[in-house]
């Protein structure tokens, strides 16, 4: 099975706000794993740059992303986002190519 649609979403946060911004994070990982089209969704963190996150997701369609995308919780970071990060978040919206096979 191939997901029907990956995001990947790389967030530079403020040091001073790393803390605050690693608990939000964090806290995105287990409702959104429990959303019915998510198939794959983990956070990291860059290895030369403490301040550099980024999520690899994989969902089943569009239409579960975008509706993950309105979850009442990335709305209300969305809202004040830039009180914790550097610059605006970077999406990059892709189509898995290779089989999907785990």
């Amino acid at each position: 099975m191939n997901p029907g649609c990956t995001l990947i979403a790389f967030l530079k946060g403020k040091p001073e706000k790393r803390d605050e911004l690693l608990a939000v994070l964090r806290a995105f990982v287990e409702p959104t794993r429990a959303e019915a089209g998510s198939v794959e969704y983990h956070l990291h963190i860059s290895d030369t740059d403490p301040n550099l996150f980024f999520f690899y997701e994989n969902w089943r369609t569009r239409k579960d992303l975008d509706e993950h995308l309105e979850m009442p919780y990335l709305k209300s970071f969305f809202d004040r986002r830039m009180d914790l990060l550097e610059k605006e978040v970077d999406l990059q919206f892709m189509t898995m190519d290779s089989a999907y096979d785990r």
